[in-house]
Order: C-alpha cells, then structure tokens, then sequence
C-alpha cells in the first residue's frame, strides 16, 4: 500500500537527544513535549517520503511492562501505537530486553503483509539489520534517521547504515522543538541529597557580635515563598524554634510529627487535622473519571508535580468550612491517612520503578514538598515553620 509507518527506538531518539542538548545520555536530562515530537516525526515522514502516515510506532522498555507517565501520554495520541519491552536489572545497571526483538517483528510483519510502501526506522541498533533485510525483498523502501551527534559523528550501527535505502541526519534545530535541557537546582544537584535541605545549622555567635533578632522584630517580615520542608532528621538536630509549643505535647523543643518516617517522638491523633477528609471520600464517581484522564493526558509524572495536582483536588473539594489553614501548626506532618493516599496515588506514576516497589526517599521529600508548596499558595498571610527555621 501507498502509505508510509515509522519505527521509533526511544531508547536511541531520547537518549542521543540529550546527550546533544545536556551533554549526557540519561533520558531524564531533558525535558520532552511528546505531542509536538510525534508531530515533528509525522511532518517529517510525510515530507520524505511523499505518502500518508498509516502510523508511527513507539517501542520502548518498562519495569513489569507497565507503562510509565510518558508512555499513557503517547499511547493516546492520533496514529501512535506504544510497544513496551522488558526493563531489568543486570550487574548493577538497568538494559531493555525485548525492545530489539518487537522491533524486528513489526518490521517483518509490515513488509510480509504489504502494510505500508515505506518505512522510516529512527533507530542505531546494528540489531535490526535482518530485519531491514527482509523488508527490502517484500519491496519496502527503509528510510534510516540518525540524530545528530554530540562528537559529529555517526552515533548508529555501520551495517545498518550500509542496508538503508535513504538516510538523514536530524539537526540539533530539529530536536530542540521538542526537546531542552532540564533546569537543575543547585540546592539539589548532590545525588544523595534530599530533595528538600535544610539550611545550615547556626554556628556559634562570637562575643563580639550581635544578638540575634528577637523572634517579635521578625513576626513583621514579609513570607519568603515555601523552598523547603525539613525532615525529622532536621528539626531533632536543631535548637528549640521560637514558635508556641503545641499544648497538646507539652514538649519546649522541635517535635518529630512526620507520619510516614519512623522515629518520631510523638503523633497526637486528637489533633482537629486528623479528621479531615481524604481525597477518595471527596471524590465523586464523574470526577475519579475526570481526574484519571487528567492523569493519562496531564500529569508528567514529576514527583513535586504529582504533590501539587493531589493537594489541588483535594483543596478544591473540601468544604469552606474544611479548609486546613490548621495544617500548618502540624507541619511538616501531613496527617496520617492523607499522606498513605498521596503517596499511593504518586505510586501511579511509575515512580515505584527501579527501588523495588517502594518509592525513593527523596522522591517521597519531593512528592510532599509539591503538596506543601500547592498549600502555600493557598493561605495567604501564614507564617510557616519552614520560614521560621530559615530567619532562625
């Protein structure tokens, strides 16, 4: 048939990708708009060859085969068909079973069955060469793309190369409409470091300098904008806040209240938080329907982003009466059962994969620290234990 089908490796097109725009080839280095990609990948097949999609399909690898946030976003768009491999882990670092082999298979399948006149392979792997092969004697024309090169070299198997009927070269121009460098924070570039850092401890005050300001000539300062949320860690190796002890515990230093951390010294389950209602009790059947197709469509699956949209919905259904402005006297605790049904719904995102169901440490810092920092902007005029411990 007269129609054209590309073939994209993931893999190879968003690993070279970054490796051009950030200088590594770690895919979570960029930041993709995969609507305006699979659009870029259409336009430019159809240009090349002079004939209509039928389709473009996107093979990549998975932990379980279950697809992760990007892959629910392609699998929706027009024309795009999403083949998941196996992603496991060997000798300490992670490699795609299964991605090569379904490649090969499409491929044949396509040529055998006259599905399409030509084939757009965005692919390096040396691999697939029988495949080229093959498709070439059922009379299929295979169209080979390489993006550019970080080194200005050939970043794709030679034989491969060799077999192909036409090959272009994508230029950094053309990737970067889809794709850019991600932004790093410095307070967050350590790898073993928490999402959210505490500043430094206060060093000890010579005599000759001055006393700190008493916390009364600080209440007026205007918030500082919610940067971080400190860990229980954090607050036991910290000298006692000038804030009012809470009643309720009695205690004259900082308590360890976090819900989901073990070793803290006191949970309260009379607090007034305690009974606010979870997201599922708020939650109607239309809206669970609304919020799951938000999430496929959405939701990128950035752990801070997943915070926010789950403390967005849950504020936006709670009564006038229910507002939590009180939740800011237990921070950084979010109540008990409210934090298991955050972190469950963030388990969603594929943000179990790799650390053998159970999300990372500091993924779970970020994840609340997107839910404080949606709350946040919701109190106006509070000042918050984070802003305190930062003046302190």
């Amino acid at each position: 048939m007269d129609r054209c089908v590309v073939l994209v490796d993931a893999g190879y097109l968003l690993g070279a990708a970054a490796s051009l725009l950030a200088g590594e080839p770690g895919r979570s280095r960029i930041a993709v708009d995969h609507p305006v990609l699979i659009g870029a990948l259409r336009d430019r097949a159809v240009e090349e060859t002079g004939l209509p999609l039928l389709r473009i399909y996107w093979f990549d690898a998975a932990i379980d085969r279950r697809p992760a946030p990007e892959h629910r976003r392609l699998r929706v768009l027009p024309r795009v068909t999403v083949r998941l491999g196996a992603l496991t882990r060997a000798e300490g670092r992670w490699v795609q079973k299964g991605v090569d082999a379904a490649m090969h298979a499409e491929l044949s399948e396509l040529a055998r069955n006259h599905a399409c006149a030509d084939v757009v392979l965005v692919t390096g792997d040396g691999d697939l060469l029988p495949g080229v092969a093959s498709a070439k004697e059922h009379g299929v024309a295979v169209h080979l793309w390489a993006l550019e090169a970080a080194d200005g070299d050939f970043n794709q198997s030679e034989e491969l190369v060799g077999e192909a009927d036409e090959r272009r070269v994508l230029d950094r121009a053309w990737i970067e409409r889809w794709a850019r460098p991600r932004e790093t924070n410095p307070d967050h570039a350590a790898p073993v470091a928490p999402v959210a850092v505490l500043p430094a401890p206060p060093r000890p005050r010579a005599a000759a300098e001055p006393a700190a300001e008493p916390a009364a000539a600080t209440a007026g300062r205007a918030a500082a904008p919610l940067r971080i949320i400190p860990t229980p860690k954090d607050l036991a190796g910290r000298a006692p806040l000038p804030v009012p002890t809470p009643p309720a515990t009695g205690l004259g230093g900082p308590v360890l209240r976090w819900s989901s951390d073990r070793g803290w010294l006191e949970r309260t389950d009379t607090s007034p938080v305690d009974a606010l209602p979870t997201l599922d009790r708020l939650t109607t059947a239309a809206q669970r329907w609304a919020d799951r197709e938000e999430d496929i469509t959405s939701v990128g699956g950035d752990p801070q982003e997943v915070g926010q949209v789950f403390a967005r919905r849950w504020l936006d259904r709670l009564a006038p009466a229910d507002r939590p402005a009180l939740l800011w006297t237990d921070h950084p605790r979010i109540p008990h059962r409210l934090d298991g049904e955050l972190l469950r719904y963030a388990a969603r995102f594929g943000l179990l994969a790799h650390k053998e169901d159970q999300i990372d440490e500091q993924d779970r810092y970020a994840i609340r620290e997107g839910f404080w920092k949606e709350l946040a902007a919701r109190i106006p005029d509070t000042r918050r234990p984070a802003e305190v411990l930062e003046d302190s």
